[in-house]
């Protein structure tokens, strides 16, 4: 099976010609990255970042470390999505004016620098999502898709960045700050700051009590906050440590009622 996706994958890369990934530093996008170098000449790939607020300074480290081991040249493109009212406001479809914005930038230096095709690392599974309206930006700005083309799930996606050893390859998902901000709560850089100090504040008091999470959200509510853990880290946080967490972050400066949950991945509509 892995012959197989490999194939597919690397024949629709190659009849592109050139392409600028939206590289954010995740699975999907390394692998779409991994691919063009194997399938398009060389200078004919360029991987290009957003970067903006909503971007974790981490994140942003770990993409140029991943885009220099595959050899790429990595564009950081500045983007302004907290000037777009409808990115601001919140009210559900964030997302769209964000791609909007963001697929804009990095394809008008594709066509400046003469590449043929914006790439992103949309897969099959992500068209299968309740609400993706990302997406919907994407196929206005007529963006191609190599996973989602070669029927690439996010299970094949794994198996193989981890057959062509990307160091990314079970890395976690990480979407941008935003999305830890709920509908109706408008984004701003404060906000966005406030998420992204009090992630690494819960991360740094948890690895203190020998808990790793492999997945981490701070949310903020309408009211309040609460802090999402995968099951085992979450099974391992003690009522003790859960209060000291939530105390912690009132103290950088979330407010209202504080709760530790489980995280739960997005839905995605049953398959046909």
């Amino acid at each position: 099976m892995r012959a197989g996706i490999e194939d597919r994958l690397l024949t629709g890369v190659r009849a592109l010609g050139s392409a600028a990934v939206a590289f954010s530093g995740g699975v999907d996008s390394a692998l779409v990255l991994a691919a063009a170098v194997r399938a398009l000449p060389a200078g004919r790939v360029l991987a290009a970042i957003a970067d903006s607020p909503s971007l974790a300074r981490a994140e942003l480290v770990a993409a140029r470390e991943i885009a220099a081991g595959l050899g790429v040249e990595l564009a950081e493109v500045p983007v302004a999505e907290l000037a777009v009212p409808g990115y601001r406001d919140n009210a559900g479809d964030r997302c769209y004016f964000c791609k909007q914005t963001v697929l804009t930038a990095i394809g008008g230096l594709a066509h400046r620098r003469g590449f043929a095709h914006v790439a992103t690392g949309t897969h099959a599974d992500d068209h299968r999502a309740l609400h993706r309206p990302g997406l919907r930006a994407a196929r206005e700005l007529q963006v191609v898709e190599p996973l989602a083309a070669a029927g690439l799930g996010k299970a094949d996606v794994r198996a193989l960045a981890a057959a062509w050893s990307l160091p990314v390859a079970d890395k976690p998902s990480a979407p941008c700050l935003a999305s830890r901000i709920s509908a109706g709560v408008p984004v701003s850089v404060g906000r966005l700051g406030l998420v992204e100090r009090a992630e690494i504040a819960v991360r740094a008091r948890l690895a203190e009590a020998g808990i790793q999470p492999r997945d981490l959200r701070v949310r903020l509510l309408g009211e309040g906050f609460r802090v999402e853990l995968d099951a085992p880290a979450h099974a391992a946080v003690g009522a003790g440590l859960a209060t000291a967490l939530v105390t912690e972050l009132g103290g950088l400066g979330l407010s209202g009622p504080g709760a530790i949950s489980v995280y739960r991945a997005p839905a995605l509509t049953p398959p046909r």
